[in-house]
């Protein structure tokens, strides 16, 4: 019971969004703009700012390379043995490889383990985020005609949060104190970033289909994306020299539904949308399952 008193406002914030959609046809675009180009940022820069730097960031960054190449190495043998077209693995990759550890395992990460764990968090999503914008955009054009070169850089650069992230390791690094001014707008607008891109997720989960679900394929994408991921992160912290928590926030992390970002890039490049969002919105309803049972298993 306690498990589902942790998720409850979590989706109430998700079923805000979702009502919003539903009941207004609010159009969602804008607002997701705004958290990723105008919010988050902020909240990067206030993370890595107000908190030491540490060996632990570069570890984070090995967990979640490893934790990605892994999975996506899995993908590719069940792609081998089924037979699968470059648009169909491609579209299996980004159900099953990329986890949702910014606007659901943030919040999440917060009401556990508090405001310690939550900067732990926000810098596992800046990494991610990292990571899909360049490995993410890269698997989804390989199952498209349309694939750019160069795009993969071209995201990364245009990504806010990764210079949100570098300002405040600069800031940190030299010593300078905000003025508290500055400060002040920097904390209301972060602060503002979590609930925001829970709302956005609430809404584009009003937009997902289920029409013509692949009961088959999307059961393996599942099981992958929420049971055997985290048994891997598990699997690579205990190699990792870090605290206790940051191991246990990493698993929790790793055991988070498909990301929204994916479905995107998913319609972007044409990699089976439909399939690769009704993962999105599938996994997400589990996940009020079996985030309780990873819960109760790592603390």
């Amino acid at each position: 019971m306690g498990f589902l008193t942790v998720l409850l406002p979590i989706f109430t914030v998700f079923t805000i969004g979702y009502i919003g959609k539903k009941l207004w046809n609010i159009d969602v675009k804008p607002i997701a703009t705004m958290a990723i180009y105008l919010l988050s940022p902020f909240l990067a820069f206030q993370t890595f700012y107000q908190n030491p730097i540490n060996l632990d960031y570069f570890y984070m960054f090995v967990y979640l390379a490893m934790l990605c190449i892994i999975c996506i190495f899995i993908c590719y043998i069940i792609g081998f043995i089924k037979r699968w077209s470059k648009k169909q693995l491609s579209g299996f990759i980004l159900a099953s490889s990329f986890m949702n550890n910014g606007n659901y395992g943030a919040p999440l990460v917060l009401l556990v383990f508090g405001e310690t764990g939550f900067h732990y968090a926000v810098i596992l999503m800046v990494l991610q985020q990292l990571i899909m914008c360049t490995i993410g955009i890269y698997i989804a054009a390989q199952g498209s005609q349309t694939e750019q070169a160069h795009s993969p850089l071209k995201e990364v650069i245009k990504v806010p949060i990764v210079y949100g992230a570098l300002a405040g390791i600069i800031v940190n690094g030299i010593g300078v104190s905000l003025p508290e001014g500055i400060a002040t707008v920097v904390n209301m607008v972060a602060d503002a970033a979590i609930p925001t891109v829970m709302i956005v997720l609430g809404m584009q989960l009003a937009t997902i289909s289920l029409k013509k679900i692949e009961f088959g394929n999307l059961s393996i994408a599942l099981v992958l994306r929420l049971a055997i991921a985290p048994i891997i992160a598990f699997v690579i912290t205990l190699f990792l020299p870090i605290d206790e928590m940051v191991k246990q926030i990493m698993i929790l992390t790793a055991a988070m539904p498909t990301a929204a970002n994916t479905t995107m890039y998913a319609v972007k490049f044409n990699a089976r949308p439909m399939f690769v969002s009704s993962a999105t919105l599938t996994s997400t309803l589990l996940s009020i399952i079996t985030l309780p049972i990873v819960l109760a298993l790592i603390l």
